[in-house]
């Protein structure tokens, strides 16, 4: 594990940070450090730990939204396929699938023979 040092709302901090995941420790830094200036500019808040606390918040508050839409989008795919809904996977099989079975034609039209 390796430590790399990163800025959140202008204050430097030394972080673990596992191998190979150094591009989304920074990532997340980002998050972070958007999500507190975000609530600092706003100006309603000034100390530091209540802004942690309410940025914290509210990321978790959207990642609980992007799963619920998720688990809503996943719980949706398979009652659209049951009514018959294709998907757009599906949609592109049958077309290739179509194009294929054109090209077979052609190719055998010649000789009128499948071997």
């Amino acid at each position: 594990m390796k430590q790399i040092e990163v800025q959140i709302m202008g204050q430097s901090y030394l972080l673990g940070c596992p191998d190979g995941g150094e591009a989304q420790l920074r990532e997340a830094v980002e998050r972070v450090d958007a999500a507190m200036c975000k609530i600092r500019d706003a100006g309603k808040v000034k100390a530091r730990d209540r802004i942690a606390v309410l940025a914290s918040l509210n990321l978790a508050f959207d990642l609980a939204a992007q799963q619920a839409a998720t688990t809503e989008a996943a719980a949706a795919a398979p009652a659209a396929v049951a009514a018959g809904t294709p998907s757009t996977d599906t949609t592109e099989t049958d077309t290739k699938a179509g194009q294929l079975i054109q090209r077979l034609d052609q190719a055998l039209a010649g000789d009128g023979h499948l071997l």
